[in-house]
This record gives C-alpha cells, sequence and structure tokens, in this order.
C-alpha cells in the first residue's frame, strides 16, 4: 500500500461507525488520532452518541437471533472467508495499524496474519461443539446437556494489539452464534474499522458485528451498563477490569484479560545465549507494550554478570525506528505519550534506588525521532522490590535484572505480586524445570521459550490477571450458556 492509498483507507474510515452492517457518519464530537511516530494528526473518530450506542445494540440483538440458529458450518464458512480476506489484504492492513499503534509494518503484517489465523481456528471449532448425556439416578430419565450462544457480547478492547485483540473475541463470538459490538481503544481505532469492512465483505449478516468508537470511560461503560449487552470481554488494565466488575449493574458474564507483571527465571544450567534472546525478545517486542512482556529478570548468582553483559549487548543491537518508513526495525515508536511517561518515570526511580543502567535509558537521537514517542530499549540490574520496576507493570521497552541464590527465593520473588498471568524459565537440569513449573504461580508458563500464548491453547491469567479464557477450545466456550435438558420418555420405568 502506498502513502496515498493509505491516506485514503484512513479518509474513508473517519469518522465512521459500522452500524448493523454498514458504515455511518457518527453524530458525536471528533476525537483526533495521532501517528505516533511524528505526532501528526491522521484522522479522526466519532465519540458514538447515547441514540447510536442503543441502536447498535438493537441491530445486534437482532443480529443475534438469526445468527445463532445458522447451522455450525454456515458460521465456519463465513470465518474462514473472512480469515482469507483479511490474509489478502495483510500490507494494506498492517500499514494502517503501523500508521495509529507505531509498531513496524512487518510486525503488524504478522499481527494481522494471526488474526486471520484466529479466524481459520475458530471456523473449525464452531463445528466442534458437542453436547452430553448425563446418567440420571432414576430409569425413564434422560438428562442433556446443551451449549447455547450467550447473545450479544461488547468487546472492549485495547491498543498495544488492536488487530489480535479483537481477533480472538470477535473469531469465538461469530463461531459461538453470538452477535458483538467493538468498542476499540481511542487511539487505535482503525484497525478495527478496517477488520469490519472485511466482515462485510465476508458476508457476516447486519447487526452481527458492529464497531463503536469514543472513550472507554463514556462508549465502553454504556455498553458496560446497557440492559441489552449479555456479555463483557474486556482486555485492558486491572484497575479498569475491576471498575467493569464494580460498576455493572446487571449480573452478566465476563472475560477479563487484564495486567500482567511477568517474570522470568535463570538458573545456573540455562542456556545463557537462548535465555538472553528470548529475554530480548519478550522484554521489547512491541516495546514491551504487551501484558506478557517480561518485566524482571531473576538470574542464578553465578551467571549474573554474563547474562547482564549479554543482555544488554542484546538491547543495544536493537534498531529502533518509523514503523512506516522502516518497516523491518525491531521497535517502532511507542503508542502515545503515557507508556512513554510511566517508562521514563521506573527508570528514574529504579536509577534514584541504586539500580545499575546496563543499556540504552533515554530517547534515540537524531531528526527521525523528534516528535515521536521513542525510547531506545532499556536494562537496568542489580534491582530490588522497592523499585517499581520489579513491582508495577511498566508496559514499556524496560527490563529490571537482579541476582538469585536457591530456587525457592527466585519463585519467592516471582510470585510476590497481584499479577499471574504469564512467567518464563530458562533451564536444563529437569529437576529445575519441574520445581518452577509446579511453584510458579501463574496461568501461563513458558519454558525454554518465550511463546506464552498459542491459538490452540488456554491463555488466562490468575489473581488480579483477571477471569476466563482466551484462545484454545476453552475460549471458544467462554461464549455459550450451558442448558440442562432432563426428559421424562418412560422407558424403564
Amino acid at each position: 500500500m502506498t502513502d496515498a492509498a493509505l491516506a485514503a483507507s484512513l479518509a474513508r474510515l473517519d469518522g465512521q461507525l459500522f452500524i448493523d452492517g454498514s458504515f455511518r457518519p457518527g453524530v458525536g464530537i471528533r476525537l483526533p488520532v495521532e501517528n505516533p511516530a511524528t505526532g501528526e494528526t491522521i484522522g479522526r473518530i466519532a465519540a458514538a452518541a447515547p441514540q447510536e450506542i442503543d441502536d447498535t445494540v438493537a441491530a445486534a440483538r437482532r443480529g443475534f437471533r438469526l445468527w445463532s440458529r445458522e447451522l455450525p458450518r454456515t458460521r465456519a464458512n463465513a470465518l474462514h472467508r473472512l480469515g482469507d480476506l483479511i490474509a489478502a489484504d495483510a500490507d494494506g492492513m498492517a500499514r494502517i495499524m503501523t500508521a495509529e499503534q507505531g509498531k513496524p509494518v512487518n510486525e503488524a503484517r504478522g499481527e494481522i496474519l494471526k488474526l486471520a489465523e484466529a479466524c481459520h481456528f475458530y471456523a473449525e471449532e464452531a463445528t466442534r461443539v458437542h453436547g452430553e448425556i448425563v446418567p440420571n439416578d432414576q430409569p425413564g430419565f434422560q438428562s442433556l446437556v446443551v451449549r447455547e450462544a450467550i447473545g450479544v457480547v461488547a468487546a472492549i478492547t485495547p491498543w498495544n494489539y488492536p488487530a489480535e485483540l479483537v481477533g480472538w473475541k470477535l473469531c469465538a463470538s461469530l463461531a459461538a452464534g453470538c452477535a458483538i459490538i467493538i468498542k476499540p481503544a481511542e487511539i487505535t481505532p482503525f484497525t478495527a474499522l478496517a477488520i469490519a469492512d472485511k466482515c462485510a465483505q465476508a458476508g457476516i449478516p447486519a447487526g452481527v458485528v458492529n464497531v463503536l468508537t469514543g472513550k472507554g470511560s463514556q462508549v465502553g461503560q454504556a455498553l458496560v451498563e446497557h440492559s441489552g449487552v449479555d456479555k463483557i470481554a474486556f482486555t485492558g488494565s486491572s484497575a479498569v477490569g475491576l471498575h467493569i466488575q464494580q460498576t455493572c449493574p446487571q449480573v452478566k458474564r465476563m472475560t477479563l484479560q487484564l495486567g500482567g507483571n511477568c517474570p522470568m527465571i535463570v538458573t545456573a544450567s540455562a542456556d545463557i545465549a537462548a535465555a538472553v534472546k528470548g529475554a530480548a525478545r519478550r522484554s521489547f517486542r512491541n516495546c514491551g507494550q504487551i501484558c506478557i512482556a517480561i518485566n524482571r529478570i531473576y538470574v542464578a548468582r553465578p551467571i549474573y554478570e554474563e547474562f547482564l553483559a549479554a543482555l544488554g549487548k542484546a538491547a543495544d543491537a536493537l534498531t529502533v525506528g518509523n514503523g512506516l518508513t522502516d518497516p523491518a526495525a525491531d521497535l517502532g515508536a511507542m503508542a502515545s505519550a503515557e507508556p512513554l511517561a510511566k517508562t521514563r518515570d521506573h527508570l528514574a526511580d529504579a536509577l534514584a534506588r541504586g539500580a545499575r543502567l546496563i543499556a540504552g535509558g533515554a530517547a534515540p537521537q537524531g531528526e527521525g525521532y523528534v516528535g515521536g514517542h521513542f525510547f531506545r530499549p532499556t536494562v537496568v540490574a542489580d534491582c530490588t522490590h522497592e523499585m517499581l520496576v520489579m513491582t508495577e507493570e511498566t508496559f514499556g521497552p524496560l527490563v529490571g535484572v537482579a541476582p538469585f541464590d536457591t530456587l525457592e527465593q527466585a519463585i519467592e520473588r516471582a510470585n510476590d505480586t497481584p499479577y499471574g498471568l504469564a512467567s518464563y524459565v530458562y533451564a536444563r537440569d529437569l529437576t529445575e524445570i519441574q520445581v518452577l513449573s509446579q511453584g510458579l504461580d501463574y496461568g501461563n508458563v513458558a519454558i525454554n521459550n518465550v511463546d506464552a500464548g498459542i491459538m490452540n491453547a488456554p491463555y488466562g491469567g490468575r489473581k488480579q490477571s483477571g477471569v476466563g479464557y482466551e484462545h484454545g477450545r476453552e475460549g471458544l466456550l467462554e461464549y455459550f450458556n450451558f442448558k440442562h435438558v432432563r426428559l421424562h420418555h418412560g422407558v424403564g420405568n
């Protein structure tokens, strides 16, 4: 996609809502969307008004009644078409994402292709939703347990992965027979609107997929409180997730994928080169703006300095650039001024409390970085749990490192957090692997790799990292109600 084509695509989505199968100009106030690499305004979104929200919920309820009655194979075929359309336009959709989110085009393209993968995965799962026959304790009875789509889903999604985190909710909803209203983050709305356009092209019926834009505190909250919404699927901060729980005026199903403060443990038996490669990737990919990013690393003391030197070298070797003009850069711009400011605050706190700067620590220099939200990947050592970098989720390209002496000490420090989303281990000793995998209180534990989530396995957190699951068959079941049908047929009485 050329610059002119990108501008045309953004202009076509500017100020639009997607309601009942078509785009319409929003009537609400316009909010600017900026390119985080340059600070330039690339378009505007319409803040959905109360009547538009009501109209969307009504359209979704109509769409649900029809879509839930479709044959599973019909829904599966629609999802396959959607996946094919998205993959065919991966380059164009990636450039839209980069323009509003900042990640390099090559990385954005990979995310778009993962969205297509989710479409195809849940297309297959749609045809494998089975019930059960439950034995009764009396003759002449039969109990059937069937699964029925919940209804209308409000998906409130964040800015860090504006395609993939929409896709997990969208694809599971469509496979189950639900209708969905997507409320994307206000700083990355155009990716979600582009996805809605593909849904229309795929022939998904009117009302089944909708997109409302605006601020989460207004539009998102209105969906949380709306009596016509049956389920909330939210990905975002733990504070906002708790607010959603506390302010929902009706009993609703919820899937809340919340924050993380993810540790990595590197034992003395580890392959140090592999551990460094994994740490650099998972600490700094997407500028650390990912809930499963490595925030803190605990390294066995005998290999501590060797690991630090290698990680610092790896961090310094990563390239930072404008994601549109330098599509192969390792890091692009951070998505906005807010996560950049938090990264700077956490770094300043660590250094003030005695941490040692190993790599990074500042924005890259040069004319191409002026006006953008850039920061070099940063490593600090000799960290303690008195430092914010070790106790709060930074959500930026900053990682803290500390030594440990025993596995018990490493586990205790790794679990010393209210969060429980993902953790990472590098070790080659099988006893160490077993002790750590059992001892880490996290929903996802990756050993000798840093891919804590894959599409066909359940993904979810513990403690303040959320409730419910995405990915896998378990992610699909989050969009069903169970119904027990107890039949008296009289045979065998």
